[in-house]
């Protein structure tokens, strides 16, 4: 089964007023272990870059007018991707960009079910608990002290060792990647994933610890607790 990770960052939060994508970053798993190929592509989105987008991911006007415009690497894009599964943060929001610059292009567009969304996974899995990529490190121990600013490659680097947790934790072997040939094409790159720098904390409270010694407490010598 093949997945892409990905993540795009815009100058805006909506392409129906004008907002563009300026980056994207994917990188490619197969049966959940990462293959070593990216996608990393930056974009002239055609248009100034507004002051608060500036400051969330720090691309700006000068850096990008000498890059492609998506009407030039949507195609390459599209090959990459293919019908692989896209794996992303808050799929609404990339998938929304993602088909409008392909429809201005008259591309294919990206159906949305061919999107799996980790935002929804992880409010499922912890409901009422923080959800953002940031928080979902901090949970599963996942250093992101690289991540000042964001950027879409080393987020979607990120979001697949979050991926892989979400799902039912990392595999022993994830980082046995399966080899690929060099690929000269712009934009695909060699990745490899970080080992957890730390064993996740214990699930159980100091207080829900004390309360289950204490039930056991209550059964006696006989229990079957006190044999484990």
């Amino acid at each position: 089964m093949r997945e892409i990770v990905l993540d795009t960052e815009t100058t805006g939060f909506d392409p129906e007023t004008g907002d563009r994508i300026v980056e994207i970053g994917a990188v490619e798993l197969y049966n959940h272990v990462a293959t070593g190929r990216t996608y990393h592509q930056y974009i002239n989105p055609e248009r100034s870059m507004p002051q608060e987008a500036f400051a969330v991911h720090g691309l700006g006007d000068e850096f990008l007018q000498d890059k492609p415009k998506f009407a030039e690497i949507g195609q390459a894009f599209l090959d990459f991707v293919e019908d692989a599964r896209l794996v992303i943060h808050n799929a609404e929001f990339d998938m929304k960009f993602l088909n409008a610059e392909l429809g201005w292009m008259g591309l294919p567009l990206l159906p949305f079910n061919q999107a799996i969304d980790t935002l929804a996974i992880a409010r499922k899995r912890f409901p009422g608990s923080p959800a953002s990529l940031d928080a979902l490190c901090r949970r599963f121990n996942i250093d992101n002290s690289s991540r000042t600013l964001h950027g879409a490659l080393l987020d979607s680097e990120i979001l697949a060792e979050v991926y892989l947790e979400l799902i039912g934790g990392r595999q022993p072997d994830f980082a046995l990647s399966i080899q690929h040939e060099d690929d000269s094409d712009a934009g695909l790159g060699r990745w490899r994933p970080s080992p957890r720098p730390a064993p996740l904390p214990p699930r159980l409270t100091g207080v829900e610890r004390a309360a289950h010694d204490a039930f056991v407490e209550k059964l006696g010598d006989a229990a079957l607790w006190r044999r484990a």
